[in-house]
């Protein structure tokens, strides 16, 4: 494996990792909210989830995954274009978690009489920002070297220096098989055989038909 292709692997992957890291942290628990209230109003438990929280969690997610497949799909300036993008949603993952972990989450306001407070599951926030980490990687990676990369279908084509496959020796079969789509054609197979072969139409034994 080349070290382009390294590269690109390490690319894709980081997309994916950090795209399916974002996704999954904020699908989860982020703060417990309290509301004490006027005796004897009881208080009311809220539990907010990190798409609450962090709005552009998931979607900075969601855009990562589609990176992380764009990266393989386009080539040239478009690439760049791609790995500018991830760079900038890695970029928003990290401002999302940090303002979380910093400022606590922002909870509504407390009407009269009511007192807020929140618990922070600080473990989400962390692992978005580990996940904003490895996607400004990638999109630095991809941004800086993505012009030298190969596109998807550069598998396919041939390895330089690579042996050509040996040609199959033709059968008797093949040979007739050409005869019937020559008469298809409308063509004559009995006529301008191929040098070195029998002709396909006196194979047997020198007799026509």
């Amino acid at each position: 494996m080349t070290a382009a292709r390294r590269e690109l692997g390490a690319a894709v992957a980081g997309c994916a990792v950090a795209g399916g890291l974002a996704l999954s942290a904020g699908g989860q628990a982020w703060a417990t909210v309290t509301v004490t209230r006027t005796p004897p109003l009881p208080p009311v438990t809220e539990t907010l989830a990190g798409s609450a929280v962090a709005p552009l969690v998931p979607a900075a997610g969601l855009l990562l995954l589609a990176a992380a497949v764009a990266v393989l799909a386009v080539r040239g300036a478009g690439r760049i274009a791609v790995g500018v993008l991830v760079a900038l949603a890695g970029a928003a993952l990290g401002w999302s978690a940090l303002r979380v972990l910093v400022s606590g989450p922002d909870t509504a306001t407390a009407g009269p009489g009511e007192r807020r407070s929140a618990e922070l599951a600080a473990a989400w926030p962390v692992l978005v920002v580990v996940a904003a980490v490895v996607a400004l990687a990638a999109g630095v990676l991809v941004a800086v070297r993505g012009r030298r990369w190969p596109g998807m279908g550069r598998r396919y084509e041939r390895i330089p220096g690579a042996a050509a496959a040996p040609a199959r020796a033709r059968t008797d079969e093949d040979r007739a098989l050409d005869a019937w789509r020559a008469l298809d054609r409308g063509d004559d197979p009995t006529e301008d055989p191929t040098p070195g072969e029998a002709d396909p139409a006196t194979d047997h034994g020198g007799r026509r038909g």
